[in-house]
């Protein structure tokens, strides 16, 4: 999948392999809608890049000298006059152990580095646009890695107070890795009433997107309520 607009999707491209960066600016360039604005090799020069370029996707390893992929994520994602910047993790593992973090740092989901080029250039047109890209299937691996690891230190920074009962089960479904119609069919709701409740829960939760939501449902320890079905 590829974006056809007069406008092409911009992207970024931070790795500390110059073989790896220069593969994804093939693939990138090589495609229509889209076009390479720079490459980076740390997070320093991935967040100075940004700034400058103000791209739509970066394409973030995790692991670079100088500064992390997460912490250069963290440092897009909280800039406001980035906030059209979105962040694709790259990965070695599915259950890196930073990939969480990264979420958490404001990440719109992540990739392993052998996707295959069509998946990549599909996972970079719906980051693009704004959506986030955590598939059924990794949420629940995360989600049940998460489940098994000591409860956070520190208490959450976003509370679930205000949240209906409905909205409730919507959180804990996503958390679950359920698509909206899988949801749909969970609870026999209309697609439009589900998409209603996600919005809601993306702006009382003061969330990005539905990878955020997924963080909220961890650090509240409602991915291991009973009421999200877990």
């Amino acid at each position: 999948m590829t974006t056809t607009d007069a406008t092409p999707v911009r992207v970024l491209i931070a790795d500390d392999q110059a073989m790896v960066r220069g593969s994804f600016r093939v693939l990138v360039d090589h495609t229509p809608g889209m076009t390479a604005v720079g490459e980076a090799a740390n997070g320093t020069e991935a967040v100075e890049l940004a700034r400058r370029e103000r791209p739509d996707v970066v394409l973030m390893d995790i692991r670079m000298p100088d500064l992390d992929g997460i912490e250069a994520t963290r440092q897009i994602c909280s800039d406001p006059a980035l906030s059209a910047v979105h962040v694709l993790i790259l990965t070695t593992f599915d259950l890196d152990e930073y990939v969480y973090a990264a979420l958490r740092a404001g990440a719109a989901g992540f990739l392993l580095k052998d996707t295959p080029p069509s998946e990549v250039l599909t996972a970079i047109s719906v980051v693009a646009a704004g959506e986030a890209l955590l598939a059924p299937s990794v949420t629940r691996r995360l989600i049940a890695e998460f489940a098994r690891r000591p409860e956070p230190a520190r208490p959450p920074s976003r509370s679930l107070d205000g949240i209906t009962d409905r909205e409730l089960e919507v959180l804990g479904l996503i958390a679950r890795g359920l698509s909206n119609t899988e949801i749909t069919e969970h609870l026999h709701l209309s697609l439009a009433t589900v998409k209603t409740h996600i919005g809601r829960l993306l702006t009382k939760l003061r969330a990005r997107d539905r990878a955020q939501l997924v963080i909220v449902a961890y650090e509240t320890g409602l991915a291991g309520d009973r009421r999200s079905g877990a």
